[in-house]
């Protein structure tokens, strides 16, 4: 874990133009476990396919809440980022622990594509999440 997400302050998350900084935000929020702290990242329109399938509005939040009450653990690592004015592309690595009803462990290894976008008060905020898992596989 970074020094930027041990100081992450889940009651006040801003993300900024720095990607590293947006995933160690994203990070912390994920892995807190709490819904409603991750799904505060997405504008109320984007879109995100986190629980599978494309989910927007209240059907995304109640899938990433629903998903995230199972205390799954990420970790991701920036490749690549590209901003152009108020739309910014940020690709990364990520590894993916899910536990399932039984106990079991599975790791997950994939890509996900982020797009956020710059709001008229300065800050970032997801727009389109996509993350595609490349590989799975038990944990024993």
């Amino acid at each position: 874990m970074t020094a930027e997400v041990k100081n992450i302050d889940l009651n006040n998350l801003v993300l900024t133009d720095d990607p590293e900084l947006q995933n160690a935000v994203f990070l912390a929020a994920f892995n807190s476990g709490v819904g409603s702290i991750f799904d505060s990242l997405y504008r109320d329109d984007a879109i995100s396919n986190l629980t599978g399938t494309p989910r927007t509005g209240s059907d995304r939040t109640a899938g990433i809440t629903e998903l995230l009450s199972t205390n799954p653990q990420l970790s991701s690592k920036v490749k690549y980022s590209h901003t152009t004015g108020d739309t910014s592309l940020i690709v990364v690595e990520f590894e993916l622990s899910l536990t399932d009803e039984n106990g079991q462990v599975t790791q997950h290894n994939g890509i996900c594509t982020d797009v956020l976008v710059r709001e008229s008060d300065g800050t970032w905020s997801m727009a389109i999440d996509r993350p595609i898992i490349l590989d799975s596989h038990p944990i024993d």
